[in-house]
């Protein structure tokens, strides 16, 4: 390692450290904490992220003496182009990083909107908190690295271990109960509509129905109850006629492949005006449905549903549950390796006599399954049908896996990755609000977020091979 290389390395443990002792001085003090608590508290804080530093120094140059240990001295000549590179290697670090740098800027551009958008963002709480991140994530950019495989999974974690930082430093009442539960059961739904969009993704597809899907069987499902048919008989009902439209989507698009995106688009507007169609029949509205929804439903979803006496949302439970289910079908399964092999490759794919047909169908039918159940889940939640319930769902089921890492050519990614995209949309979502922001300006700022890390997801060797 070269000396201006490990001085700089040093330098910005030493800074980190500082800023992180000095933060916790400052949200001490403004928490009205007692002043020994306060300097207990900021030397302790201080102390750790040295010695961890320290550490990772140490074994950063062991490994550089083991590789260099053997080489020879170098020759005069080459002595005064070292001292040129030391001196350029700050810019130098710059250029390799330009799309780091240019996200690391995005960020400090946000927060100079939004301190002028909103009248009662900016504060000293939130500059330091703002500070503390800033720190972070110019910390996580140099270890990553010398991450060499998970890149997307490192990505992914640091990032929401980022957001969480803004989330808790800037927002009162961010690590209530209340909160965490609100936060877990939106991701629930999120995450559930994921699942058949990371399916198709993983065969270089995509649905662009599952918002279609989601509020037609919301209101359809409702519209059941109320014309008297029992309850769980309408939730299967439901289930079948959101696979059924996942078979007609898996079905037409294999065979118009080069149209799959339009197709599944076209069939979305088909079955939301149908159902529109036979739901206001008789009635003076066709988007929305109101009825006595069974408490078992409400329980399933409601903030305060619980589960076997638990105060846990029953949602919650499904997700992770289906969660565990699908990675480990995913991976440790012949299916699983199949969809993958497929993705990957569709011709090596044929000569091992993978049904190309049965996946792709397979993948879509999934998809309509779980656009379905999260339409029944959300009626569970908002206690009457509506038409529009699944319209936030159109690009964010797009966006968590892409933001994850899968790819979108197929072949590369999976589920789990799909959920560190939930839970970073769903974090950036809940700062958003409890900052104050409006619709539009909520909107705005998830848009300018989402493209950088899309950009850093696609610098991830596994998604930039296949390009």
């Amino acid at each position: 390692m070269k000396r201006s290389a490990f001085l700089f390395f040093k330098g910005l443990g030493l800074l980190f450290a500082i800023l992180c002792g000095i933060g916790t001085a400052v949200l001490g003090w403004f928490d009205g904490a007692d002043w020994m608590n306060i300097a207990t508290y900021s030397i302790a804080v201080t102390g750790l992220i040295l010695w961890g530093w320290y550490h990772f120094s140490v074994r950063w140059i062991n490994e550089d003496l083991k590789q260099n240990i053997f080489t020879k001295f170098p020759k005069e000549e080459n002595i005064k182009e070292e001292e040129e590179d030391e001196e350029n290697f700050f810019f130098k670090n710059i250029r390799e990083n330009k799309w780091k740098t240019i996200a690391f800027l995005g960020v400090i551009l946000i927060f100079i909107f939004v301190s002028f958008v909103s009248e009662s963002f900016f504060s000293g709480r939130t500059l330091v908190s703002f500070l503390i991140f800033l720190v972070f994530v110019i910390f996580m950019g140099v270890i990553s690295r010398y991450i060499k495989g998970s890149k997307s999974v490192f990505i992914g974690i640091s990032v929401l271990i980022g957001l969480f930082i803004i989330g808790s430093l800037t927002i009162p009442g961010f690590l209530t109960t209340m909160n965490m539960k609100s936060m877990l059961v939106f991701a629930s739904f999120l995450g559930l509509a994921t699942i058949g969009q990371t399916f198709v993704a993983l065969l270089g597809g995509l649905d662009l129905s599952i918002p279609f899907v989601i509020g037609s069987m919301n209101v359809a499902l409702m519209s059941l109850i109320s014309k008297g048919v029992p309850p769980w008989l309408a939730c299967i009902v439901i289930l079948l006629l959101g696979a059924l439209i996942g078979f007609v989507n898996g079905t037409l698009s294999f065979r118009l492949q080069g149209q799959a995106l339009i197709l599944t688009l076209g069939v979305g507007f088909f079955v939301k005006g149908g159902v529109q169609i036979l739901v206001s029949m008789g009635t003076f509205s066709a988007g929305t449905v109101f009825g006595v929804v069974p408490d078992w439903m409400q329980n399933l979803a409601s903030m305060g549903g619980k589960t076997v006496g638990l105060p846990i949302p029953p949602v919650i439970i499904i997700w992770i549950v289906t969660s565990i289910l699908v990675i480990v079908a995913l991976r440790l399964t012949k299916w699983g390796r199949h969809l993958y092999a497929l993705g990957g490759s569709r011709l090596s794919s044929s000569r091992l006599s993978i049904s190309e047909r049965g996946y792709w169908v397979g993948a879509y039918v999934i998809s309509g399954f779980f656009s379905a159940l999260t339409g029944i889940l959300l009626l569970g939640w908002s206690g009457g049908g509506y038409v529009g319930a699944g319209d936030i769902y159109l690009f964010t089921t797009i966006a968590a896996v892409v933001i994850g890492g899968t790819s979108l050519l197929g072949g590369s990614g999976g589920y789990g990755l799909s959920v560190i995209g939930v839970f970073i949309l769903q974090i950036i979502t809940t700062v958003l609000i409890g900052w104050g922001l409006s619709w539009e300006a909520q909107q705005f700022i998830l848009g300018l977020l989402i493209i950088p890390m899309v950009a850093l997801y696609a610098r991830s060797p596994h998604i930039r091979s296949q390009i």
